[in-house]
């Protein structure tokens, strides 16, 4: 065990190595026996994630169960809700802590309990770099939410409601009273958010125990599954199965497909890239459109669909969806209980097929999230086209252009505002580098004028990410960002025309390209962008990289291995 590197022995150092650990803990905690840290992000500024410490304890039985001692690691936890200037800022640095705690202290495998949106991807890529035995265990949905009877999702009934509102249709006293309706229970969001989203790719990753994932929090059996985790994270120490052994190319293969069935988060993108990046996976924004393209939906579920994670589950769960979708899956991918993630599937009945549909009958043929490119995202940007308003997937339209997000708030409530229903909005600076952190802004409020003409959608553009609650004809993540030398997106003007064509997979500047040379970036738009000079945002600021690479920072990606090699004393 690598613990024995602190504990075994004689002399001083394992002296005092065990000594500070007795505290209660027996004699024979330190003969040998596997030592599990669970990385546990549980914080009450982390409201998704504030049950984990009921959840951990029962972690703790299965692992003392099983024969080893476990270890409670508390590790940075984000609150998508909360944190400002946005969550993903901080991805990177409670993914750069969790990796050196793992490191640093005597830990022979881990149990990483996420829930909310940036937890598991943190998790997932510090205990990556480490390359420890690893499990994961997804905190799981709250329970479904409801407005006038009808369900509602948290996220998104928030978008829809708010715009009832600007619309002048629904009261700020009504939408006031709307939130104890729709966070019901502990637990992530219900519906296929990002975090819903990512505990399900933590499942088709082969990371977690086969079924977990989307366990409602409040459900007993998840604490039967933290239970049998712990088990299994004794298991895995001894038995060496580490994280580069169960996650490979055919696991983010599967990790693609499965996030079309499902119509999941375009966060889920720039997280596996960097999780691929860490594990040295030559993993491409070609690789969502080539391995997922093709994919049906087949979860009806908000924000693409009409029902929560609480009745997917009830429907039959992931494996069902998968067991619809057996033959696009790579056979090859391993998972941590030691079998290929395949061999969980064939048995797995729909018991509800308005929630989840059969494959001779999806609720859309190509589901999965489209890679675009062209003069205005050459290096590309996403759109998901089961949350879009089909009719605008084709569409050209004039320009409207928001410099940073302080120039959208001041002026698209403006009844002067030059827009109409076939304008493109356009916001930039909100990028890695320009905002800084890629916040979840892009899906903006249309303009009050057109929601009362009966507007609900409009074709928007953004360097910057969007809920994975949000719906909308959306393109996302556009590389290279404003803030980015050469980016077109900064020279984009007011009235010129872009063309948005999803099947062809293009998005154009239709403006010629001599002028585009001899145009440069306007002071109001460069002034807004992201500068620190102290502190984590400058070091974030300095070192991301783009959102076609999964907006890691460059002197992360890869791994430094378990190995410490000098002691502390």
């Amino acid at each position: 065990m690598r613990s024995q590197d602190w504990y075994g022995g004689t002399g001083r150092d394992p002296f005092i190595h065990r000594a500070w650990m007795r505290r209660g803990v027996p004699d024979h905690a330190f003969d040998g026996r596997p030592q599990i840290a669970i990385a546990n992000t549980a914080s009450d500024l982390t409201p998704c994630n504030a049950h984990l410490n009921e959840v951990a304890e029962y972690v703790k039985q299965g692992v003392w169960e099983a024969g080893g001692v476990p270890v409670n690691l508390p590790v940075t936890s984000l609150g998508e809700t909360l944190v400002k200037p946005t969550a993903m800022l901080w991805r990177n640095m409670a993914a750069m802590t969790i990796e050196e705690m793992l490191r640093a202290n005597p830990i022979d495998a881990a149990v990483l309990l996420g829930g909310c949106d940036k937890t598991i991807p943190a998790l997932l890529m510090g205990a990556a770099s480490v390359d420890l035995p690893a499990v994961v265990v997804p905190g799981g949905p709250m329970l479904n939410g409801y407005f006038r009877g009808e369900r509602s999702g948290c996220g998104t009934g928030v978008w829809a409601l708010s715009e009832e509102v600007r619309a002048g249709n629904l009261s700020e006293q009504e939408f006031e009273r709307f939130d104890k309706q729709m966070v019901r229970s502990k637990g992530h969001c219900n519906t296929m958010g990002t975090a819903s989203t990512m505990g399900i790719m933590a499942e088709a990753l082969g990371m977690t125990i086969p079924g977990v994932a989307g366990t409602p929090a409040p459900d007993s059996r998840l604490l039967e599954a933290s239970h049998a985790s712990g088990r299994l994270a004794v298991e895995l120490a001894l038995e060496d199965r580490r994280i580069s052994q169960v996650i490979t190319k055919e696991s983010f293969h599967n990790a693609i497909v499965t996030l079309a069935a499902i119509g999941g988060s375009t966060n889920a993108v720039v997280h596996l890239l960097a999780i691929a990046g860490r594990l040295g996976i030559d993993l491409t924004l070609e690789d969502f459109d080539r391995i997922g393209g093709k994919v049906p939906l087949l979860v009806n579920l908000q924000p693409s669909g009409s029902y929560l994670m609480e009745d997917l589950f009830r429907a039959g769960g992931l494996l069902a969806v998968l067991d619809q979708v057996q033959d696009l899956l790579d056979p090859a991918a391993q998972t941590v209980v030691g079998a290929p993630l395949t061999s969980f599937l064939g048995e797995h009945p729909v018991w509800d097929r308005d929630v989840i549909s059969l494959r001779e009958n999806p609720l859309q043929d190509e589901a999965g999230i489209a890679v675009l490119r062209g003069n205005l995202a050459p290096r590309g940007a996403v759109i998901k086209p089961s949350a879009a308003s089909p009719e605008l997937l084709t569409h050209t339209g004039r320009a409207v252009v928001f410099d940073s997000i302080e120039d959208f708030h001041a002026r698209i409530d403006d009844p002067d505002l030059d827009v109409d229903a076939d304008s493109v909005l356009v916001l930039r600076g909100c990028g890695p580098k320009g905002y800084p952190g890629m916040p979840e802004v892009a899906n903006t409020p249309l303009p009050p004028k057109l929601l009362k003409q009966g507007v609900r959608d409009m074709v928007r553009i953004s360097d910057g990410r969007m809920s994975g609650t949000a719906y909308g004809t959306v393109v996302l993540h556009v590389a290279p960002e404003a803030a980015s030398p050469g980016s077109v997106l900064a020279l984009v003007q007011d009235g010129d025309l872009i063309s948005l064509d999803v099947p062809n997979r293009k998005l154009e500047l239709l403006v010629p390209e001599e002028e585009l040379e001899a145009r440069k970036p306007a002071y109001r738009e460069v002034s807004s962008f992201a500068k620190a000079d102290r502190g984590w945002q400058k070091l974030y600021i300095e070192h991301v990289q783009g959102a076609d690479t999964g907006a890691d920072l460059d002197f992360l990606v890869g791994s430094s291995g378990s190995i410490v090699t000098r002691e502390s004393h």
